[in-house]
């Protein structure tokens, strides 16, 4: 393979991280961090169907099952779910009609048939949630109706592929949203949990009926689209909605910005640590006002909502932004992220088949996955809590990741957000920076170093991690372009290392077998 010439300058005065050797444990990520949610209606591309099951996608998936020793969780909803209608004589698997004025990525008046529910076939190994259909289920007789039938459908599909229930996306945007509203202005925190309560207890008797083993999964909610919308988390809770213990895990959704948003920037908006900072404190901040609340997830989160902005979300940048939203949601007791996607959708990890709007492959922002999960290793086999070491730059930050409840010191990962431009005809001088890490008790240890690279901050194709590739022509499987062997050695108590502008690494102080050797 060509690779770019990259013009690179000498490197910068070194920084230097202070890594500890351990630190209190307690805030270990979950099995299968590195999941993700489906937008309902884009459900079938990703998977496919019996008779055509989409082997890219599942290769993708089982990419990082090879790392992190299970599966993704799948969450199957978003905004199309509140939209779903079943209809049992539907001849095919899903009728849906896109309005531009609503939103020109995703139909809004929808109907699922049986056939839908073959997709939950194609990715063995892999557990599912359905996304119940709350916007039109929880005061309409249509969409209720509908809810009881398409429960005993979930039941015989997801049988032993069950994740967790949900029902409803976002309701705290029910009465505000831009798609149209769904509820009156008059909506407010009592009247949602008494309607998701009233809707979850319909569901637990079909499911004691259809299902009665899947009853103990219980549910994901509130399922929130931010941490300052017209539904308040605090007063949520405190109305009653887990007061049955019915969530198992609280779920939350968060964008950085919106696609169409003024002043968003690559630079300023997405490779920036102190906007993740922001943006990720307050959904903690609401979550520590809860008493004994269940563990927090993100159900759903990505760069910038509307889908992505071109040329933003889904760049090498965009990819290095997920890193650090990812890795510091760990470091904050977030125990696990679902990123979104959707056919068509800017900020998507894959595009799972060829329209005429995008074509099918592979986005930087897997590669960003596949960095996470290898930072986090297999989480079958270990319990791993991470720590942040941010710079005084808002373009620099460090993670460390522990096992041993917190007493080991596996990996730290570095990751440079400095813009660089590499698609220009004339590209400047790529920036280098030295990083100094400071480590305790392991002089003269042999560190390994893998590298996430791209041309540059623009570029949307040719990223490679560790000298493997995972693209559409390989049917999404890894193959190896460059063999391992770069290492580092720890030095008068000091691992350094160059990082070039807009680039990642890994120093992997333990080896967990986790590099496909």
């Amino acid at each position: 393979m060509m690779r770019p010439v990259l013009l690179l300058a000498s490197p910068v005065v070194a920084v230097q991280y202070k890594i500890s050797s351990s630190i209190p444990g307690g805030n270990d990520v979950f099995d299968s961090f590195m999941s993700y949610s489906i937008e309902l209606s884009s459900f079938p591309d990703f998977a496919g169907n019996k008779s055509h099951p989409n082997t890219y996608s599942y290769n993708l998936l089982k990419n990082l099952a090879a790392i992190s020793g299970s599966m993704p969780y799948i969450r199957v909803g978003g905004n199309t779910q509140d939209y779903a209608l079943y209809n049992a004589s539907l001849p095919y698997a899903i009728n849906g009609t896109v309005d531009p004025k609503r939103s020109p990525d995703y139909p809004t008046t929808i109907h699922i048939g049986p056939s839908f529910f073959e997709s939950y076939s194609t990715w063995p190994g892999s557990k599912f949630s359905h996304g119940l259909n709350l916007g039109l289920g929880g005061n309409n007789s249509v969409g209720w109706q509908s809810l009881l039938e398409t429960v005993p459908q979930v039941c015989k599909a997801l049988r032993g592929k069950l994740y967790i229930w949900q029902y409803g996306n976002e309701p705290d945007l029910f009465s505000t949203s831009s798609q149209g509203p769904v509820r009156p202005p008059t909506w407010n925190e009592s009247t949602y949990v008494w309607q998701w309560k009233n809707g979850t207890r319909a569901i637990n008797g079909l499911v004691t009926k259809h299902c009665p083993e899947l009853l103990s999964s219980r549910y994901l909610a509130p399922a929130f689209g931010g941490a300052s919308n017209k539904l308040k988390l605090p007063l949520t809770m405190s109305s009653g909605l887990n007061s049955g213990s019915s969530i198992r895990l609280l779920s939350v959704h968060n964008y950085i910005s919106g696609a169409t948003s003024p002043g968003v920037t690559l630079q300023g908006t997405l490779m920036n640590h102190t906007v993740t900072i922001r943006s990720i404190n307050a959904h903690i901040t609401n979550y520590k006002l809860l008493s004994n609340p269940p563990p927090l997830i993100f159900g759903e989160h990505n760069s910038l909502y509307n889908q992505g902005r071109p040329g933003l979300s889904n760049t090498f940048g965009a990819a290095l932004w997920s890193i650090d939203f990812n890795l510091f949601s760990a470091a904050l007791s977030v125990r696990r992220v679902h990123m979104h996607m959707g056919t068509n959708y800017r900020y998507a990890s894959w595009q799972p088949i060829t329209t005429s709007l995008s074509t099918v492959g592979t986005r930087p922002a897997y590669y960003a996955n596949i960095f996470v999960a290898s930072f986090l290793g297999d989480l079958t086999q270990r319990r791993v809590s991470i720590s942040c070491h941010a710079s005084s730059s808002e373009t620099e930050v460090v993670y460390a990741a522990y096992t041993n409840n917190g007493t080991a010191l596996s990996r730290v990962a570095v990751v440079n957000m400095r813009g660089h431009n590499g698609s220009v005809e004339h590209p400047r001088v790529r920036g280098i920076r030295k990083v100094e890490i400071g480590v305790e008790g392991m002089e003269g240890k042999e560190v390994g170093v893998r590298r996430l690279t791209a041309s540059g901050s623009d570029a949307t194709e040719g990223v490679r991690f560790d000298g493997w590739r995972y693209e559409y022509q390989d049917s999404g499987r890894a193959v190896r372009e460059d063999e391992p062997g770069e290492t580092a050695k720890v030095e008068g108590g000091v691992v350094t290392i160059e990082i070039e502008n807009s680039g990642a690494l890994i120093l992997d102080f333990e080896d967990d077998g986790n590099r496909y050797e």
